[in-house]
């Protein structure tokens, strides 16, 4: 594996890791604050963050490589409120697609076809991520503080959580 691709892709190792780390401290903000729809689907959207840093592990060592595991820093324990949580999320969102964009480069600058073939997956997923986290942020400001609305938004994505399909094995193979 050419090694300044394996770098590139340790390095998103981190930032997935660290993504997983972040919502689950969302999650386990939201829990407490009795929005237990919200940190459902905050559990879940950690799950996929870690199932991404996988990925990239298993493909990372099967290209020849040496996938490194990182230590990682605590993320934030508190957060103002639901909004403030969203928005964090968003541009935490940005910054990753920030990065795969940086790997994609890499990957052609190199002239890593396979890899760069591989990480157009992570590019379709971030547009996903940020979709979905700027629709939530919408909702949220719709909402306005309102309680009624809050409630209503914390059963609806605790639903949307439910819906949501978990990975499949033949999806979990790098």
């Amino acid at each position: 594996m050419n090694i300044r691709v394996e770098k590139a892709i340790n390095d998103q190792i981190i930032k997935e890791a660290s993504s997983s780390q972040f919502y689950l401290a969302m999650a386990s903000w939201s829990e407490n604050h009795g929005l237990n729809g919200t940190a459902k689907f905050l559990y879940a959207q950690s799950d996929e963050e870690r199932f991404h840093m996988l990925k990239l592990v298993k493909f990372v060592n099967e290209r020849g490589g040496k996938a490194i595991i990182p230590a990682l820093e605590q993320p934030p324990v508190e957060f103002e409120n639901l909004e403030n949580v969203f928005e964090l999320l968003l541009n935490h969102e940005i910054g990753v697609t920030e990065s795969i964009n940086n790997l994609v480069d890499i990957c052609l600058q190199e002239k890593d076809y396979s890899t760069h073939n591989f990480v157009q997956w992570y590019v379709s997923e971030q547009l996903e991520e940020e979709a979905s986290a700027r629709s939530v942020l919408d909702k949220l400001k719709l909402i306005d503080g309102d309680k009624g609305g809050m409630y209503m938004f914390d059963r609806d994505l605790e639903k949307a959580t439910v819906l949501a399909a978990p990975p499949t094995s033949a999806t979990t193979k790098a």
